[in-house]
């Protein structure tokens, strides 16, 4: 069986290695980074985007989205900037809000993404394919998350059962503004993921923007653009 999840896009950060420059407009190879992750939309049932009002033109650039702009689900955490587990809560509230308006249950995977992976839909279908194995066997797991080439875990690219990820969330109360992903995962059983392919490459300065951009077009990046 393959799972077919909601979709968690976090894209309040300040981009503070950027200059300030705001994150989820940075264009890669031509197109804004939340963009491309928004190429994960026909994996999902439902997407929420948690950022401000002006990430909402970084998003029209998504070519695959199978729905209009509006089909998203758009929220804030409160206060801004509170960091990634404020952001979830918010997704998850803004969700919530969805279903009392008479959308959909809540799906029981959630797909998590941070808005400044190039190749964020390639790292989502690594993620969904192997909740969905793990569905096949019946092998329980509170999610998956991605690991990079040094061995360090990548919680901003995971899928989390809704459940297991709602009941963190809630027993965090009101200390979920500024608290860390590991804060938030401690409890949860969770699988590592080796990213061999690199899917889950992020992007939090200039150079790292055009690494990414040159592996897009098969262009070798300028050595000269390495900081000295």
């Amino acid at each position: 069986m393959t799972v077919q999840p909601d979709l968690i896009v976090l894209a309040g950060g300040r981009g503070t290695r950027l200059g300030g420059a705001f994150k989820p407009a940075v264009e890669v190879a031509g197109r804004t980074l939340l963009s491309r992750v928004l190429d994960a939309r026909p994996l999902a049932r439902h997407t929420v985007v948690v950022g401000p009002p002006s990430a909402r033109a970084a998003a029209t650039q998504a070519p695959t989205a199978p729905t209009p702009d509006s089909a998203i689900i758009w929220a804030l955490e409160d206060p801004p900037y509170g960091g990634p587990v404020a952001g979830i809560a918010a997704g998850l509230a803004a969700q919530g809000a969805q279903g009392e308006q008479h959308f959909d249950e809540p799906a029981d995977w959630l797909l998590v993404l941070a808005c400044d992976l190039p190749r964020g839909a390639d790292a989502a279908r690594l993620l969904v394919a192997a909740a969905s194995a793990f569905e096949s066997i019946g092998e329980q797991c509170d999610g998956v998350h991605l690991i990079d080439s040094s061995g360090h875990a990548q919680w901003l690219a995971g899928i989390y059962r809704g459940t297991a990820l709602r009941a963190a969330v809630a027993s965090l109360g009101d200390r979920v503004d500024g608290a860390s992903m590991r804060q938030l995962l401690a409890g949860l059983n969770l699988k590592g993921l080796l990213d061999e392919s690199g899917a889950g490459i992020d992007v939090d300065t200039w150079q790292d923007v055009e690494r990414s951009s040159a592996r897009l077009t098969e262009i070798q990046p300028n050595p000269r653009s390495d900081p000295q």
